[in-house]
C-alpha cells in the first residue's frame, strides 16, 4: 500500500501567488492538487513553470476571475470533463474533471452567491443543482472519486467562528446548506469532518478585521470522497502555515491522505 495525498487550494490569483504555490508544492509534495480562482486566462497560465516543478497540469482559465486547474505529480492528468453538464450557456470556468493516480478528481469552484437574495444567489443554487446531478452519476459509477474545491458553503455552525456575523451571507443560507447535505446523502464522505468530527477547523480567513490573527475562520474548502474511499481515508488537514505567508491567499490548502494500492495509473 502507498499513500496518496490530494489537496485543494483556492489561490485567489495564480500569477500573484505563484511563488507561494511553488513553495507549498516543494514542501508538502501533494500527489494531486485542485486549484481554484486562478484569475488567469488560458494563454497566461504558467504551465511550464508547474511542469518544471514536477507536475503535469490541465487548466480551464478565465481572465480576471474564476478558473480551475488540476495538477498531478509525476504524470499528466487525463482530462475527463471541462465544465458541468446541464447549461450550455454557462461561460464560467468553474469545473474540471480528470483521472490521475488511480482516482477521478472533480475540481470545483462553486459560485459565491452574494448578494442574496438576487440573481447571483439564484445562479449559485442552479449551479449547485447541476453539481448534485453530476455527482450522483459519478457516485453511481463505482469509480473512486474525490470532489475537491471551494464550495462556498459553511455546512454547519461548527464550521464558522461566529455564525451571527454572517447570518445574511450566501455561504450560510439554509438553501446552500441543504444542497450540501443533499450531496452527502448520495453517499459522499466529508473527509475533513470525518477525521475531525468535533473540531472547529477552518480553511478560509478573510482579509478584514484581523480574522487570520484571531483565527476567525470558516470551513468552505471541502474534499468529498465516494463511499468506497471511506475505508482508505487515513488523514485530513489544513496547511495553515501557507495562510501566514506574506501576501497569502485568504484560503489555506486543505488535503486528504488515502491508502492506495502500490501501483497507480
Amino acid at each position: 500500500m502507498t499513500t496518496l495525498r490530494i489537496a485543494t487550494f483556492n489561490v485567489n490569483g495564480l500569477r500573484a501567488r505563484l511563488a507561494i504555490l511553488l513553495e507549498w508544492l516543494q514542501r508538502e509534495t501533494p500527489d494531486i492538487v485542485c486549484l481554484q480562482e486562478l484569475k488567469t486566462a488560458d494563454a497566461q497560465f504558467p504551465a511550464d513553470t508547474l511542469r518544471d516543478a514536477g507536475y503535469g497540469v490541465i487548466w480551464h482559465g478565465q481572465a480576471a476571475w474564476n478558473g480551475v486547474a488540476i495538477l498531478a505529480k509525476g504524470m499528466q492528468p487525463l482530462e475527463v470533463r471541462r465544465g458541468l453538464p446541464g447549461d450550455a450557456q454557462d461561460s464560467h470556468s468553474r469545473y474540471l474533471e480528470a483521472a490521475a493516480h488511480g482516482v477521478i478528481v472533480g475540481c470545483l469552484y462553486l459560485p459565491n452567491g452574494n448578494p442574496q437574495p438576487g440573481p447571483k444567489f439564484d445562479y449559485k443554487l442552479a449551479w449547485f443543482e447541476r453539481l448534485i446531478a453530476h455527482a450522483a452519476d459519478l457516485h453511481a459509477s463505482g469509480h473512486p472519486v474525490v470532489l475537491a474545491g471551494d464550495y462556498n458553503v459553511v455546512p454547519t455552525d461548527l464550521d464558522i467562528y461566529n455564525p451571527r456575523s454572517w447570518h445574511k451571507d450566501a455561504l450560510l443560507q439554509p438553501e446552500s446548506r441543504a444542497c450540501y447535505q443533499r450531496l452527502l446523502a448520495q453517499g459522499w464522505v466529508d473527509a475533513l469532518r470525518e477525521r475531525h468530527p468535533d473540531e472547529a477547523i477552518y480553511t478560509f480567513w478573510d482579509y478584514f478585521r484581523e480574522h487570520w490573527p484571531r483565527n476567525a475562520g470558516l470551513r468552505i474548502d471541502h474534499l468529498l470522497l465516494s463511499a468506497g474511499l471511506k475505508k482508505r481515508l487515513r488523514a485530513a488537514g489544513v496547511d495553515r502555515w501557507v495562510r501566514d505567508l506574506p501576501h497569502a491567499s485568504d484560503h489555506a490548502p486543505t488535503w486528504v491522505e488515502l491508502a492506495m494500492s502500490a501501483r497507480r495509473s
